[in-house]
């Protein structure tokens, strides 16, 4: 028996070892562009354009991350990007979680109906309602809020088809044996059935934060005053007219990636959790 062990154990070998060098490599690709965008931030332009593309820098230009502060003011562009994307999760899983436990588990006649209309949704791009949006936003262009309702709507689809997925899964009597106790709709979906969202809430948060946090389109056509400029805007914007200083557009892009990682090593065991459970439910 001990020796059947080992030749199986000898015999898997080879096929480990080729399987963590895959992944090694696999990581490595991975890695890559944060490698290269930290040294294409410590470069100048001569270093750049010069054939030193993916070395490293022979001359470490840290002084670039010194001016997007001081002279770029990236750290308010940040913050207004921070206000925005975190304004858009809260409203966004708010809605999308009330609106999605209504339409999967409230009898009601034209909820099949209403659900398929939120999914067109899904089909609308922003390039299309670009000039309807710039008319209606009137009252409210050049506020941050004139991002904050384009960026709730247009996330609404698929985080109600996310979501509405994971209700589908959870058993129906649990509900029942809270109606018998006496619990009220809101009372079973705010101490039941919201605790048990909360790992796919976490993937529909991550995927909200990149479409906020990335989006530089609408952030460009509506925001004018550069006290409310987002930090897609304010890193574009420093492309010169006649001369750019490439580095310093390598160190925004550089501190702006920061809190997506971060974002994603809090909330990555969230949804790891809800892939598992799309995994068993499939």
């Amino acid at each position: 028996m001990k020796q059947t062990m080992k030749a199986k154990k000898s015999h898997n070998a080879p096929i480990r070892i080729l399987t963590y060098v895959f992944l090694v490599f696999w990581a490595l690709i991975q890695l890559f562009p944060l490698y290269w965008l930290f040294t294409f931030s410590l470069k100048n332009n001569k270093e750049i354009f010069g054939g030193n593309i993916i070395g490293l820098p022979q001359e470490w230009q840290w002084e670039n991350y010194q001016k997007i502060f001081t002279q770029a003011h990236i750290y308010r562009y940040m913050l207004n990007s921070l206000f925005v994307a975190a304004v858009t999760i809260v409203l966004t899983l708010i809605l999308a979680s009330m609106a999605s436990y209504a339409l999967t588990r409230l009898k009601w006649k034209l909820s099949g109906l209403v659900y398929l209309m939120f999914l067109t949704g899904m089909m609308l791009s922003m390039q299309a309602v670009l000039l309807p949006l710039y008319r209606n936003l009137k009252p409210i262009r050049d506020t941050l809020w004139s991002l904050i309702i384009p960026y709730t709507a247009f996330n609404l689809p698929m985080a109600i088809l996310l979501i509405s997925g994971t209700l589908r899964s959870i058993p129906r009597e649990m509900e029942e044996a809270a109606f018998i106790d006496g619990a009220s709709v809101y009372r079973l979906f705010f101490q039941i059935i919201l605790p048990m969202l909360r790992a796919i809430m976490a993937t529909v948060a991550i995927l909200n934060f990149l479409d906020a946090w990335n989006e530089l389109m609408f952030a460009q056509t509506f925001l004018n005053a550069e006290k409310n400029f987002t930090i897609t805007v304010g890193v574009n914007n420093l492309i010169g007219r006649y001369s750019t200083k490439w580095g310093m557009i390598g160190a925004g892009l550089t501190v702006a990636t920061i809190p997506t990682l971060v974002l994603y090593a809090f909330l990555s065991r969230n949804i790891q959790e809800s892939l598992a459970m799309g995994a068993v439910k499939g």
